[in-house]
């Protein structure tokens, strides 16, 4: 038991920094980039529009299950299938927060490649999708041309300090409600790992690298990690023997696949596109994979912590320690406010309340109330993501909160 908490004190402690920094500029991007701004670079089939999608879902720190609300509003606001593709294939895998806490725990060259092949992949299952999509010749999607514009799009003007102080709000708190929970779990995960698996037990599968990568394929599809959540995961298995390539994987097909995901792009954007994705992103981890193990020096992907990676030989410094105490924090304030939130949306007795289909996350509960926030007319708005109801005080009718709901990718109940 020692022996797991010291790992574990050591993993969050080469993160925290990192992970910290990854928050600050989450919620950055979250309150100073305007949505409207990027749909109307995304409506194209070629690989302009593609190489676009991908370049704005790379920084971007959502996981599967929050980047599919985005994408879907994306799409449904006039972005192409090949662009939405494109975007749903870079996102989950990576982001400024996994980026520097890649940095942080597997060294540079993995901070670098893990970007690149994000966007590879992506342009690669885009242009599929594009190539697909311009044969059929299919029409755009139909609620592009039913839904009204909404007023979300069209925000009033914030002053530079309001703004920042969403963006502290969105990075410290709604992200760490978003991705902690999947970032304790691999943090857990990666400290058994370490602990319980012997260190030559991998030592035997060295000789099999393409059986090894599929296997961790099957094992990382269905797991359900996000980008961050993963890099402990990886890292423990390459002390144990795994190769760099392997580890590649893990950090590739984890976050960006899930059965949950693949479910909702058949639906909204066809099989073929769903088919696409998951291949797009299992072959991309692969090639990268083996393009790692084979091609390029294995000195690049020599873990500079992994002698310590049990919390030995080293003392903790005081800013990580200062760091993993404010990470653990807010952890702490994210789980007791989720809990007590559901709670809160009754305390206004003039408030109209609104049942709110297809919230699966912090981020998208977040993309709700941002986008009712700025609907003329309303004053306040607080929605709960485990019950879905959204509680809102205001002059706005149902029927525009409805489009505005549904222009964001979700539905709203009669």
């Amino acid at each position: 038991m020692k022996e797991f908490f010291n790992s574990l004190l050591f993993m969050l402690n080469e993160m925290s920094p990192y992970i910290l920094l990854g928050f600050l500029v989450a919620g950055i991007l979250q309150a100073f980039v305007r949505p409207a701004m990027m749909t109307r670079h995304l409506a194209g089939t070629g690989w302009k529009s593609v190489l676009k999608a991908a370049a704005l879902g790379v920084p971007l720190p959502l996981c599967s299950c929050g980047v599919l609300p985005a994408a879907v509003a994306l799409r449904r606001g006039g972005a192409s299938r090949a662009a939405s593709s494109s975007f749903l294939i870079a996102t989950p895998q990576t982001g400024v927060d996994s980026i520097a806490a890649t940095y942080a725990m597997l060294g540079p060259a993995f901070a670098v490649v893990r970007p690149v092949a994000a966007l590879t992949t992506a342009l690669a299952g885009g242009c599929m999708v594009g190539r697909d999509e311009a044969k059929n010749a299919e029409p755009k999607a139909d609620c592009a041309g039913s839904c009204p514009a909404p007023a979300a799009s069209e925000e009033p003007k914030q002053s530079f300090w309001r703004k920042l102080a969403m963006a502290l709000r969105y990075g410290f708190f709604d992200m760490v409600q978003s991705i902690g929970g999947w970032l304790v779990i691999g943090l857990v995960i990666a400290a058994v790992i370490t602990v319980a698996v012997p260190d030559n037990f991998f030592v035997q599968f060295k000789d099999y690298t393409l059986i090894t990568m599929l296997a961790v394929v099957i094992v990382a599809v269905p797991m359900y990690v996000c980008a961050t959540g993963s890099i402990p995961i990886a890292m423990s298995l390459m002390l144990k023997g795994l190769s760099p390539g392997t580890a590649l994987v893990m950090l590739m097909a984890g976050p960006a696949a899930n059965f949950a995901s693949i479910t909702v792009i058949a639906r909204e954007m066809g099989r073929r596109a769903a088919a696409i994705y998951l291949g797009s992103i299992v072959a991309g981890a692969i090639l990268f994979g083996l393009l790692i193990d084979m091609v390029l020096p294995a000195s690049w992907f020599t873990l500079a912590g992994g002698a310590h990676a049990c919390g030995h030989g080293e003392a903790f410094s005081w800013f990580s320690t200062v760091c993993s105490a404010i990470l653990v924090i807010l952890l702490i304030v994210a789980i007791i406010s989720g809990k007590l939130h559901k709670h809160s949306h009754n305390i206004t007795t003039d408030t109209m309340e609104y049942k709110i289909k297809g919230m699966n996350c912090q981020h998208c509960r977040a993309s709700v109330e941002k986008g009712i926030a700025a609907l003329e007319g309303v004053k306040s708005v607080t929605v709960d993501l485990a019950s879905g109801i959204a509680s809102v005080e205001g002059t706005a009718t149902r029927e525009e909160i409805a489009a505005c709901v549904r222009s964001l990718g979700f539905d709203m109940e009669d």
